[in-house]
């Protein structure tokens, strides 16, 4: 007879429905993949009598507003967290943990903020946490970070993990469109949120990164310290100079692994459109992970939605559930090394990190500007590499002129551009942007 496995869900929203559907609809698949009974006990949801004509939540036994009956209950073995945000969900999850619970949870948010705490009462506690669905979506990549890329030292994770802001940016340049005008349409769509903030401005990218640089350099990641910047400054005029140089603009999300220190940054970010990032668009993913034996490899998918993030959550509770049904507590440590978690790497100031970039100045068109605008990057030690002018109209107008620089220190550019800014032939403030790739 099949071992029974209990599991009980605390929230049933988008990816809780989800999870369930993933579940139901393969029960036969995971039985023969497993030999187990994964049984859904409970499910909790604040709203949960307004999913009367729910088809799947009706084969649910049990059904309730409060969380802590699924904590509580005895016969469940694995808690799904799924409410998100920071304070409820953390008390959830370390009661959970405190009652000798696995736990999973699709909350990167939480993990990027709290996961110090909530990764040692695991450990303590000899249970594990499964959080494959907190980053990009479908797309297995923690497993394969923690287990699969387990022989290799990673030198490099970059990636595409914010649908939103991706699909934003591959309209602005298969449409001609701006900003403004793609994220109006994004959250008449459904693909932005009413507030959109943490997705332009880099922090849903920021949560995820610091998730995937932990598990890659064996090291936890201090959020706070990460460099994001967003994509709200992207002009249609960047776009179109990036493919006069044979390039996109991506947000990306970066991580680097050095001798004695780590970098791990948030940006819009030039690259070749030859790279395979570049390849990456619309509302999907991509991470790609460079080890010191099998070299690059690439993980592409869908990075949200209810069906591909409940997948990666059903993958976690099929994990656990192998565990607990071998009697054993856990077999992977919860972030994929077995020292203590904190802090064993300092991260790179980004001031300090080597780039070449992309510098749109606002000058107007006059004899001398060019000459006055180079003049200052000289001074600061910063190598031209290109330099595009836009043919004005008339004489005197203001118009875009672009740098392209060699490597070189971000606190030059930075101290060179603070000089520019308050030239009198510079009318708005400068665009930079990093690059990749190309040097």
């Amino acid at each position: 007879m099949a071992k029974q496995v209990n599991v009980g869900i605390i929230g049933y929203g988008t990816v809780g429905q989800g999870t369930l559907k993933n579940l139901f609809s393969n029960t036969n698949s995971i039985a023969v993949k497993t030999g187990l009974d994964i049984t859904v006990k409970t499910v909790a949801d604040l709203k949960i009598e307004e999913f009367t004509s729910d088809e799947l939540l009706e084969k649910v036994p049990v059904k309730t507003t409060n969380g802590m009956d699924v904590i509580n209950d005895p016969e469940i073995d694995i808690v799904v967290e799924l409410i998100g945000g920071y304070n409820v969900a953390r008390e959830f999850i370390l009661a959970a943990i405190n009652n000798r619970k696995h736990v999973v949870t699709a909350n990167k948010a939480l993990l990027a903020v709290h996961g110090a705490e909530l990764f040692k009462a695991a450990q303590d506690n000899g249970v594990n946490i499964g959080f494959e669905a907190a980053v990009a979506g479908g797309i297995p990549i923690i497993r394969v970070l923690k287990e699969d890329l387990a022989a290799n030292r990673i030198l490099e994770i970059s990636g595409i993990i914010n649908g939103t802001a991706n699909y934003i940016l591959t309209r602005m340049e298969t449409e001609g469109k701006e900003f403004h005008e793609v994220l109006a349409d994004a959250q008449e769509l459904g693909y932005a949120e009413a507030d959109p903030t943490f997705d332009v401005e880099g922090q849903d990218t920021a949560h995820k990164i610091a998730l995937l640089a932990s598990i890659g350099f064996a090291t936890l990641v201090p959020f706070e310290k990460i460099y994001v910047e967003g994509i709200t400054s992207i002009k249609q005029v960047d776009i179109q100079f990036a493919k006069k140089l044979g390039c996109k603009i991506k947000l990306l999300a970066i991580a680097k692994r050095h001798d004695d220190d780590i970098e791990v940054r948030v940006h819009p970010t030039i690259i070749p459109e030859t790279e395979l990032l570049a390849q990456v668009g619309d509302v999907f993913n991509a991470v790609q992970v460079k080890g010191n034996m099998v070299g690059d490899t690439m993980h592409y998918g869908r990075g949200a939605g209810g069906e591909p993030t409940g997948s990666a959550v059903a993958g976690d509770i099929i994990s656990i559930a192998r565990d607990v049904a071998a009697g054993g507590d856990k077999r992977v440590p919860v972030l994929g090394f077995t020292k203590e978690y904190t802090y064993y790497f300092p991260l790179r100031d980004i001031k300090e990190i080597e780039s070449s970039f992309y510098l749109r100045f606002s000058a107007v068109d006059q004899p001398g500007s060019m000459a006055e605008i180079a003049g200052i990057l000289s001074k600061y030690g910063i190598s031209i590499s290109q330099a595009i002018q836009s043919t004005p109209q008339n004489t005197g107008e203001v118009v875009p002129l672009v740098f392209m620089t060699h490597l070189t220190e971000g606190s030059k550019v930075m101290n060179a551009v603070e000089e520019i800014n308050n030239l009198g032939v510079v009318r708005d403030k400068t665009v930079v942007i990093r690059v990749e790739g190309l040097d």
